[in-house]
């Protein structure tokens, strides 16, 4: 990890943001489109090898994701134990995960650490539920994005104000 809040990548290219890493590992389920990229070891083997982490259990992993979806929604959830070497020098402390669930249990406790992993949200539409990062000043966003959830959202309720 970098001093920034990033996750160096195993080429040494430009970091990817904590949240990226999580927010990615959330919409690995799609409720809309129902698709799971990690029903399946191999499934998982390809979500891990194009993020450069070594696939680990499928068990763990599946569990992590429900663990943290639950917790974009906004309801408390027990995240299961997972080992993360911690690598310790006299100038920094680095978490080091080798596989998928420790790389995201690493961003996401990071990331409430910085009191930022309450900004990753599930976006408020039941049949969406795609997962994102609220850049917003207040932290009030709700969906996924305004421009389609948010117009649908308030398409129905005009539609039902108007009807009655």
């Amino acid at each position: 990890m970098t001093d920034g809040g990033d996750v160096l990548t195993d080429d040494g290219s430009d970091p990817v943001p904590l949240e990226g890493l999580v927010v990615d590992f959330l919409n690995s389920l799609d409720v809309e489109y129902v698709t799971d990229e990690l029903a399946t070891l191999t499934g998982l083997d390809e979500w891990a090898a194009g993020r450069g982490l070594v696939a680990g259990d499928l068990e763990q992993v599946r569990e992590l994701r429900d663990a943290l979806r639950t917790i974009a929604s906004g309801g408390d959830a027990e995240l299961p134990g997972l080992p993360v070497r911690i690598g310790v020098s006299a100038r920094s402390v680095t978490l080091e995960p080798e596989t998928v669930a420790e790389a995201v249990l690493a961003n996401a406790v990071t990331l409430a650490i910085q009191g930022r992993l309450r900004r990753v949200k599930l976006c408020f539409a039941h049949d969406c539920a795609w997962a994102f990062y609220d850049r917003s000043r207040n932290g009030s966003r709700t969906w996924c994005e305004m421009g389609v959830c948010g117009n649908r959202a308030k398409a129905r309720t005009y539609r039902a104000r108007a009807g009655r």
